[in-house]
């Protein structure tokens, strides 16, 4: 069998996180520089191996002082660790639409295994002739067992930055 490469169109893809802040609401992150190398044999993302990356400097919250805390050695560290890395073991199909996406995702130079769910949207051919294929991409961590430890205590003993992290992804990829 043929091995298909998959490029990321990273104008129609997003990466995103969700944190819940003093336990009441939630703050919305997302990375704006990011990249997949995505390899099947032929069109069978069954068999697909994936990398990504996301590089820290990119993030952003929408509060500047904020992104720079989440940059500095209390988060994520970006002057040492300038990268979060996923790495797929492997891409199980549950259902019509429905993977169960197995990898290692190295955050602050811990890996730890995660597995997150994925839907699959489709294979289509656009107006300009290219092969396209979508997936949403969802999934949660512990921040704290990749080394994210700074947090703080509310007046009432609640935390200002939950353990739980939310991710989500939607990907667009063009055949290569």
């Amino acid at each position: 069998m043929a091995t298909t490469k998959w490029n990321l169109d990273a104008s129609h893809s997003e990466i995103t996180f969700k944190v819940r802040h003093m336990m009441i609401t939630s703050v919305t992150g997302s990375f704006h520089t990011f990249n997949a190398n995505v390899e099947t044999e032929e069109e069978n993302f069954e068999t697909a191996k994936i990398g990504f990356t996301a590089d820290i400097d990119s993030i952003s919250t929408k509060n500047e002082q904020r992104d720079q805390h989440l940059k500095s050695e209390d988060f994520f560290d970006a002057g040492n660790h300038p990268q979060l890395v996923f790495e797929s073991t492997k891409l199980e199909k549950k259902l019509d639409e429905d993977y169960k996406l197995h990898g290692n995702l190295t955050i602050r130079g811990v890996s730890k295994p995660v597995v997150l769910d994925v839907e699959y949207g489709g294979t289509i051919k656009d107006p300009w002739g290219m092969t396209r294929a979508g997936f949403t991409v969802d999934g949660k961590i512990n921040r704290k067992e990749f080394g994210l430890h700074w947090s703080a205590a509310t007046e009432t003993g609640g935390l200002v930055v939950s353990d739980e992290v939310k991710l989500h992804a939607t990907i667009e990829l063009t055949k290569a």
